[in-house]
Formats: C-alpha cells, structure tokens, sequence
C-alpha cells in the first residue's frame, strides 16, 4: 500500500542521516541498552515520550497504554516495570499522563464504548475518590484537567505499592517514582512534585514486609 511504502522510505532516510553522522550508530545501539528511565504514559500518538525529553533510542524504556493507567493485576504493566528496575536498573520511573487525555475525558462520560470502558474504570475510581473536589470545578477543562493530575498521582502510587518496587528500595537500589503532565498545547512537561524514593514515603497499609533471602 502507498501509505505504508512512504514509512519505508522515510525509515530509509532516517538510516541515512543517522549514519551520515555515525557510521556506527546502528552497530552501537544494537549492542545493548542501558537506559536510566523508564517512561509509563499514553498510547496518544501525539505524546512521543523520546521527543519530549529529548532522548535518544536506547536512553528511555518506554510503556504506554490508554490513559497512562498502572493496573495491580496488569501483568504487561508489572513485567516492563519489574524488567526496567530488576534488570535494566533504571534510576527514574516517570508516569507522565498528558492534559485533554480522550481516556480521561471519557472516563468522565457516561458513553459505553466497549472493552475500554473496564480499562477506564481505573480513572473513574480516581474520580469517585475526589468527587468534590472535581464537581466544584464548573469549567469541565479544568475539570478534566485536574482529574488528569489526580490519575498521575494515583498511578505513582501503584508503582510504590509494588512488591517489584519495594525490593528494590529494600536492597537500597536507587530508584525514584515521579509524577509528570505534559501540555500538548506548549510542548512542556508539568512536574507535580509526587516524588518518591523510599519505603517510608509509602503508607503503612501498603508496605510490604521483605523476608531476608
């Protein structure tokens, strides 16, 4: 098909001027990776995590799913996690969502739009647990706005209530869980100072008592 033919060719130009900078650049990166980050946000295809933060293919280990939602029983989400901080030993876990989010947004409605609407659930607990707070608001874009930085928070805390996490922290692995927002209309990250790198900032209720191996 054409539309795909044109990826191939800009794939081929791609190659090109990457090489015509480092004839080696591709020899080099198959090697290994060796990220620091691990980058947990939207499948929106106009979030490009490398772009934004300005890393290069190998510097950032990426998952994304709708709504940048961490999921306890989500086994893709707990096997990137546990692959990124037990083997690639990331340094940064970054849950970055975006403002204007369509699975925010329809986490607020009432549509029915298929398997999804059990994907969005997640959000719209985050939504319940702040119910005044969100209907105080009347102008709905800040509405969703800010149920945007509440699911951010949310799904840091999913991360620190890991097991994966906590014994990282136990075998005092550096390891920080940061909360981001990124403003499709500037281009800018927002930092929601939620930063977390050890054990005493979770609460006693999620705590998990590591047995000495």
């Amino acid at each position: 098909m054409h539309e795909l033919e044109v990826l191939l060719q800009n794939n081929a130009a791609w190659v090109l001027s990457r090489t015509a900078q480092d004839p080696r650049y591709f020899k080099k990166l198959a090697r290994d990776q060796d990220p620091s980050y691990l980058w947990i946000g939207c499948s929106d295809s106009r979030v490009p995590a490398n772009e934004i933060v300005g890393l290069e293919p190998g510097e950032l280990f990426v998952h994304r799913n709708v709504a940048n939602i961490f999921p306890h029983t989500d086994f893709n989400c707990l096997s990137v996690l546990e692959f990124a901080v037990s083997i690639l030993k990331v340094k940064h876990v970054i849950v970055c969502g975006h403002y204007g989010c369509g699975g925010v947004n329809a986490a607020m409605e009432d549509h029915h739009l298929g398997l999804v609407d059990n994907w969005l659930r997640n959000i719209r607990d985050v939504y319940v647990h702040s119910k005044n707070d969100l209907e105080s608001m009347e102008n709905l874009k800040a509405r969703s706005n800010r149920l945007v930085e509440l699911n951010v928070r949310q799904q840091v805390l999913n991360v620190c209530h890991t097991s994966i996490v906590q014994e990282a922290w136990y075998r005092k692995q550096p390891l920080f869980v940061h909360g981001w927002v990124y403003e499709m209309e500037t281009g800018k990250v927002k930092d929601l100072n939620c930063c977390y790198s050890s054990i005493d900032q979770v609460d006693p209720i999620y705590r998990i008592k590591i047995l000495s191996k």
